[in-house]
Formats: structure tokens, C-alpha cells, sequence
């Protein structure tokens, strides 16, 4: 018995150090792109350093200094307003979709590649074909308006006052189609036994939607909630690639004022500062939106 453990116990040794090999890259990974640089962010968001000379500790002057700052309360503002546009009819006109396609429509998997194209579709081509549609002078979207009689024109992207909502459209463009897919998996798993027993009971379509899709569904838009939200609260290439922020800082968003802030003025101790404020608000309404959601989700 002695002689057949040791042999075993060799296997054991040696697949342990090919499993540690195998996953030794994704640990130096993680351990030099984010658990390094998250630590070293933390630490300096409790310094002033501009990226050169001398790093000073200054304690939490940083965090003292983010409550009377008007560019963060502007950010913050627009971050919210970006969020309570955005997110909601994001994830209602995904579940409209999945819920149409779901049907088996003909032509579904074009349809469904249309829909899904935009949220693979390289940013920065996102923004500069959106930058035609909504250019207030040559632009489709204002030609369209034209025609029927509109005389004040949006300025879309150029105005103060539409900026941000132009931005959320193009956001919710280019969020459904990945929600979309969620929903469908979703969908594809409700029994139809439970269909057929509504009909059986003489629900419609509406009838159907709201008291057996919706219920099943609610596990996938709880998840989704969840998604969205922390997308839309640390939007950046959209910002960056329609806006830069503007018109003024009507589109100044908190994600954007961070880099504005380390990589434009070179205050790198107070965008950390910045960044852990941020990383605090999503953590809040991520804690309160799984508390919430004992009341509303069936698992």
C-alpha cells in the first residue's frame, strides 16, 4: 500500500503545479493591471502629485475638497440625468425587441444582426457617423424635422440644452442589442406550459405579457439593472467621441471629469480621489438594488 501511494500523491503534486502554471498569466494579470494599480490609486487619492517631483500626503483634503467643487457636482448631476434617460428606456426597447423576435419572425437572425451590430461597432465610428445625423444644419435627423414644419430646429450635439439627451439616444442605440440578446436568453426559457395555461384562462397578448413574461423575466432585468446602471454611471467613449464634454459641460459626465482632471491638469492625487467617490455612489446603488429586489424577483 505504501508504494502505490507515493506515485499518487506525485500525480496530485504535479497536476496542482500545471493547474498553478495554467492560471499563473492571468494572476500576474490581474495582480499588474488591477489589483496593483487599484491600491496604488487608493493610496494616492490621499497625496497631491501632478506626475512629476515629490509625491505630498495631504490626508483627505482631496475628499474635502470634491463636496465644494462645482465641476464634480456638475458631473455628478449630468451622470444622473444620463442615467434616468438612459437606462430605462434602454432596457424597456430591449425587451420590446427580444420579446418581437422571440415570436420567430422571418428574416430573424438579419434582424437580430441588426440589432446586435451596433453595441460591436467600434466607438469611434459610432460617434462620427452621429455626428453627421445630428449636424443641425446638414443633418438627416433636422432635414426630417424640416419637412414636417419644424422651425426650432434642436441643435442636437452643438446645444447646451439637447446635448446630453443626444448623447443618451445614441447610448440606447448602441446599448439594445446587447440587452436584447439577455432578454432573449431569458425569454427562451419560460415553459410554454405556462402560456398555454394562460390561454386556457383567456389572457391576451397584454395579459400574458405583463402577468407571465414580465414575472419570468425578472431574475434578467434585475441583472440588468444592475448592468446598466454601472455602465451609465462610468460612461466615457460616447462622451468623448461626440461631445468632449461640451457644449460648456452640459455633457461633463463623472467618468469624463476624472480623466479631464488626471490626464489634462495633471492632478492625479485628486482624480483617484474622483475615481473612489464614483466606485462609493455605484457600490450605494448597487447595495440598494439588491435589497430591493427580494420584493419583485422570482428566481
Amino acid at each position: 500500500m505504501k508504494k502505490n501511494r507515493r506515485p499518487k500523491s506525485t500525480v496530485i503534486r504535479r497536476n496542482r503545479l500545471i493547474a498553478y502554471a495554467f492560471l499563473l498569466p492571468n494572476i500576474i494579470g490581474f495582480l499588474v493591471f488591477i489589483f496593483i494599480p487599484v491600491i496604488a490609486s487608493f493610496l494616492m487619492s490621499f497625496t497631491s502629485w501632478n506626475g512629476f517631483g515629490n509625491i505630498e500626503f495631504i490626508g483627505l483634503e482631496n475628499y474635502k475638497t470634491l463636496v465644494y467643487d462645482p465641476n464634480f457636482r456638475i458631473s455628478f448631476v449630468n451622470t444622473i440625468l444620463f442615467t434616468l434617460i438612459s437606462v430605462p428606456a434602454t432596457l424597456f426597447l430591449s425587451i420590446l425587441v427580444a420579446v418581437a423576435l422571440n415570436r420567430g419572425i422571418r428574416f430573424l437572425k438579419l434582424f437580430r444582426t441588426a440589432v446586435f451590430l451596433p453595441y460591436v461597432t467600434a466607438t469611434i465610428a459610432v460617434g462620427a457617423v452621429w455626428q453627421l445625423i445630428f449636424n443641425p444644419t446638414m443633418g438627416p435627423v433636422n432635414g426630417f424635422l424640416m419637412r414636417f414644419g419644424v422651425e426650432n430646429l434642436p441643435g442636437w450635439l452643438s446645444s447646451p440644452n439637447w446635448a446630453l439627451v443626444s448623447v443618451s439616444i445614441v447610448y440606447i442605440w448602441h446599448s439594445i442589442g446587447y440587452y436584447m440578446i439577455l432578454y432573449l436568453a431569458g425569454l427562451q426559457n419560460i415553459p410554454d406550459d405556462l402560456y398555454e395555461a394562460a390561454d386556457l384562462d383567456g389572457a391576451g397578448p397584454i395579459a400574458k405579457f405583463f402577468n407571465v413574461t414580465l414575472p419570468m423575466l425578472s431574475s434578467v432585468i434585475f441583472f440588468t439593472m444592475i448592468i446598466g446602471v454601472i455602465n451609465s454611471f462610468k460612461v466615457f467613449d460616447l462622451i468623448y467621441t461626440l461631445t468632449g464634454g461640451g457644449p460648456g459641460r452640459s455633457t461633463h459626465v463623472l467618468v469624463y471629469d476624472i480623466y479631464n482632471t488626471a490626464f489634462k491638469q495633471f492632478e492625479y492625487g485628486y482624480a483617484s480621489a474622483m475615481a473612489y467617490v464614483l466606485f462609493l455612489i455605484i457600490l450605494i446603488f448597487t447595495f440598494f438594488q439588491f435589497k430591493g429586489q427580494k420584493k419583485w424577483v422570482n428566481y
